[in-house]
């Protein structure tokens, strides 16, 4: 604890951090994540009706449920975790500090929901994997959630989860309210990746966050573990395969609100060594007081502007199959039998030759 300038006492970070004063969210967001929320804040009233809905919402009973079920965090009861939350505030300016909670349950997990106030849950599966310094990322990247509004929407997202199980054996009704939780969830992994960068800009500590995400796929094995190798399976899985590979990972990725994790280490890895990062660090970034002046148009483009140069840089078959119609592939035919069954055998083109089997036949070349 250090003086304030009025002569009061003031928190401040266990060690030596930068403060980011009057950060405004969109400094650390993704670009789809940012264009998204620039233009949910601008329609008016927008807040107040989704506040409204509250009384159908279980948040009151989420939050009644913790009080009564759940440890609350505070200077008297897991006092580290407070001394990380109060530290994560200061750090991102985040003036209010959220009430946070441990729930028991051994499956590593943290979330902040809430419509009127966010709050922070965190379960005791993640407390005990954890290591300090991993941990002051995960509590910087709920913080992270808070500042970006991110509450509201996840609170909705579990709402609509739970009303499309219940209204199952209605066909339409399920269809319609899966359609809306399928565009959310895209939206919400995008926001998970915003959150890790806040997490980053919380611990200032680019290895920890790495070990964080390398124990929620691994486990407590650190010694059995590196982050060059674990980083590597990001880049096999986004190159790897042919284009059967590319429609699996889009269907085993639909029903996640979260990125898988190798992924999620390689995006952060790749913004820790990008310029916006450094421009934060020193101190140049996007204010607060600034967000109402943010252009709806000129985030959707950036938001684009960013898609484009994914599938641009992509390694991933099927995005490769993109640029190639976006580009006028000449032999769309070829291109596209190359890409699902592989490129076949040198000289070969990919064909058969004519005296050979179905056994050795373009399915078997795509297994070479």
């Amino acid at each position: 604890m250090t003086d304030g300038p009025s002569g009061g006492s003031e928190r401040v970070p266990s060690r030596d951090r930068r403060r980011f004063p009057g950060i405004s969210s969109r400094a650390y967001e993704h670009p789809a994540d940012r264009s998204a929320l620039v233009a949910l804040r601008k329609l008016s009233g927008f807040d107040t009706v989704f506040k409204a809905l509250s009384g159908l919402l279980p948040e009151r009973s989420l939050r009644l449920l913790y009080l009564s079920d759940s440890v609350r965090v505070s200077d008297q009861q897991f006092s580290h975790l407070n001394d990380m939350l109060r530290d994560a505030c200061y750090i991102l300016d985040l003036e209010k500090v959220p009430p946070m909670y441990v729930n028991q349950d051994p499956q590593p997990n943290a979330m902040c929901i809430g419509l009127d106030e966010p709050v922070i849950v965190l379960t005791t599966g993640l407390v005990e994997l954890l290591d300090e310094e991993e941990m002051r990322a995960v509590v910087g990247h709920e913080v992270g959630h808070a500042l970006s509004g991110h509450a509201v929407y996840r609170t909705i997202l579990l709402f609509l989860t739970s009303l499309a199980m219940k209204v199952a054996w209605i066909p339409l009704g399920n269809m319609a309210i899966m359609a809306i939780v399928t565009g959310l969830r895209e939206w919400f992994r995008k926001s998970e990746l915003s959150a890790d960068r806040a997490g980053l800009l919380t611990g200032q500590d680019l290895h920890a966050s790495m070990r964080g995400l390398m124990k929620l796929a691994g486990g407590n094995h650190l010694h059995e573990m590196n982050v060059d190798a674990f980083l590597a399976q990001a880049d096999e899985y986004e190159r790897g395969g042919d284009l059967r590979d590319s429609v699996l990972k889009i269907l085993n990725v639909l029903p996640r609100s979260h990125p898988f994790t190798t992924v999620r280490a390689a995006e952060l890895k790749k913004w820790a060594a990008s310029r916006d990062y450094q421009r934060i660090m020193e101190g140049h970034y996007p204010r607060r007081d600034e967000d109402k002046d943010t252009s709806v148009s000129d985030s959707f483009k950036e938001s684009a502007t960013h898609y484009a140069d994914s599938v641009r840089n992509s390694k991933d078959p099927l995005m490769g199959l993109v640029r190639d119609i976006a580009g006028g592939a000449g032999d769309l035919g070829g291109k596209l039998r190359d890409t699902v069954f592989g490129s076949g055998r040198a000289g070969g083109a990919g064909r058969p030759d004519p005296g050979q089997s179905d056994a050795d036949g373009p399915e078997s070349a795509a297994g070479q």
